[in-house]
């Protein structure tokens, strides 16, 4: 089943970015919530960076603010019986609300995924579970609600590859966080599908225990030989509807000829 988000409307004194027909610088941050990031600290990064939208994890309902610092549009998808969850925000408005869509549940907490619509190519924001099977299956789960064109950023807890049939990991690929400030590991991933990424980069982790990362998108042109593979299928459906109605045809013609002479003639 799928829901839609919390979506707020504009507030505040807007940030004047231009207007892209699809988000192509993306961010992606976990804040750690409650003694993580804070709203001065994503006003900052929105003033620093102006990104095209900015995905975060562990937001709580405070994040909302940010409206009033930065104006923009704001999508906010808490996780069931959780104080925290999934945030959106844009300079400019949401093509349509995202979706929220409900992944495999682990143990302990229900997950969710948002999915936003961005014209060109669809976007997923994800906090995934810590188990490396659930996590990948809660990956498969998410790739059936994308379009052909797709991203899924956001911190995967995954360690080694996502196993995700079809998509590159492109995001930067250093440590993004550290586990108890011992271990760095590279959680937070962008993974995309009909995507080019230009480039990337990590930023400074601030509060939270997570650096968030940074990726420029871009639609990839068709390959070649895929182009004229498509081309050559429209041309042979093309050709076999032609023979389909001379057959038509053909056949009409036939059953008039052997049709009886009308005796009042």
């Amino acid at each position: 089943m799928l829901n839609h988000s919390h979506v707020l409307p504009a507030g505040g004194a807007p940030i004047q970015i231009p207007a892209h027909r699809a988000p192509r610088k993306i961010i992606s941050w976990n804040l750690l919530r409650r003694t993580g990031a804070t709203v001065e600290a994503l006003a900052a990064l929105v003033e620093q960076e102006r990104p095209d939208l900015l995905l975060m994890q562990e937001a709580t309902a405070e994040i909302i603010g940010l409206q009033d610092r930065v104006g923009g549009h704001y999508a906010w998808a808490p996780l069931p019986r959780r104080i925290h969850g999934l945030a959106m925000w844009s300079p400019t408005p949401f093509v349509r609300a995202p979706l929220v869509i409900p992944l495999p549940s682990g143990a302990l907490i229900d997950r969710v995924c948002q999915v936003l619509d961005c014209g060109s190519f669809g976007v997923a924001n994800v906090h995934l579970s810590h188990g490396q099977v659930l996590n990948r299956r809660q990956l498969r789960r998410i790739e059936q609600h994308l379009p052909a064109r797709a991203a899924v950023l956001g911190d995967y807890n995954l360690v080694g590859p996502a196993l995700l049939p079809g998509f590159r990991d492109v995001g930067p690929r250093v440590p993004t966080h550290a586990m108890v400030d011992l271990v760095p590991l590279r959680l937070d991933r962008c993974l995309v599908r009909g995507l080019v990424c230009r480039s990337r980069a990590v930023l400074p982790r601030g509060a939270s225990d997570h650096r968030p990362i940074v990726v420029h998108l871009e639609p990839a042109a068709l390959p070649q030989r895929r182009e004229r593979a498509e081309r050559l299928l429209r041309d042979r459906v093309d050709l076999r509807g032609m023979a389909a109605a001379i057959a038509r045809r053909h056949r009409a013609g036939a059953r008039a000829e052997r049709a009886p002479a009308d005796p009042r003639g």
